[in-house]
């Protein structure tokens, strides 16, 4: 199955994709109102919007924010445990939730291994039951994947950092694969590239996904100004492994590419002599 990731409601209608999904909140701060005819997509921890706003920005130990101005971000990240900002995330998954009852978390997590140590979330960790900060910072991010899960009567998807080795999503993120299991019914793992010109590691990651995970997952590939031939050579690989391959942000070249798999499965291939 193929699918796309748009911000444009008029692609997640087009045939040649069997799903679409259809960002209603991005990490630019973007917002708009969901639809009926896509799962409705949202931004969690991700928003440029908020780059201002000091008490809301993940802060590492040495008090530098997790803002897009860094090197290794590319947008700026909240804390997980701002409570208001939390509160309102829900209400927009719940919103979304009432026009399509399927929803997906975009960017759910802590930035990076060293965030974040804001004075909330000092005195949040210094105040639970908790002695180890790791297993803390777990527990913020399985705990509002179990709050959102209550909002959302389908499924529920959630995008995971493309790094299937043991360890690494609960140390970077928080992001804790076997405590969100039970709330989760579809991961989404974006592997993305610029070109696509070898594939190898596309299935290095993807091999790694599917001993990591219990449940199914899909894999995201980059649609954006990607030769179609070497797109559609990712797609091949990742359909071995991804229970659907999505296209990412651009639905024209995606398009593009599904009918050139679809015409090349019509025709078949020969090899040798007959």
């Amino acid at each position: 199955m193929y699918g796309v990731v748009t911000r444009n409601e008029e692609e997640t209608e087009w045939s040649e994709f069997d799903r679409a999904f259809y960002e209603v909140k991005d990490v630019t701060g973007r917002a708009v109102e969901p639809i009926p005819g896509a799962v409705n997509m949202v931004s969690c921890f991700g928003d440029n919007a908020v780059e201002s706003e000091q008490d809301l920005l993940a802060f590492d130990d040495e008090g530098t924010a997790a803002t897009r101005n860094e090197p290794y971000f590319d947008w700026t990240y909240v804390c997980p445990t701002h409570e208001r900002y939390r509160e309102g995330l829900l209400d927009i998954v719940e919103e979304a939730a009432e026009v399509n009852e399927d929803v997906r978390l975009d960017d759910v997590g802590f930035p990076r291994d060293e965030y974040c140590h804001c004075d909330r979330c000092e005195r949040k960790f210094a105040d639970s039951e908790f002695e180890d900060w790791a297993a803390w910072r777990t527990n913020v991010i399985t705990s509002f994947v179990a709050d959102a899960r209550e909002r959302v009567p389908g499924d529920l998807y959630l995008t995971l950092y493309p790094d299937p080795y043991p360890g690494h999503l609960e140390s970077r993120t928080g992001v804790d694969v076997d405590a969100i299991d039970e709330y989760v019914d579809e991961f989404v793992v974006p592997i993305y590239d610029m070109a696509y010109s070898t594939t190898y590691w596309l299935e290095i990651l993807a091999k790694g996904f599917v001993d990591r995970l219990d449940t199914q997952f899909s894999i995201e590939l980059y649609a954006v100004d990607v030769d179609i031939d070497d797109l559609a050579k990712a797609v091949k690989v990742a359909a071995e492994y991804g229970h659907t391959v999505l296209f990412g942000y651009d639905a024209s070249n995606a398009r593009a590419t599904v009918r050139r798999l679809d015409a090349d499965a019509r025709e078949g291939q020969s090899f040798g002599p007959e």
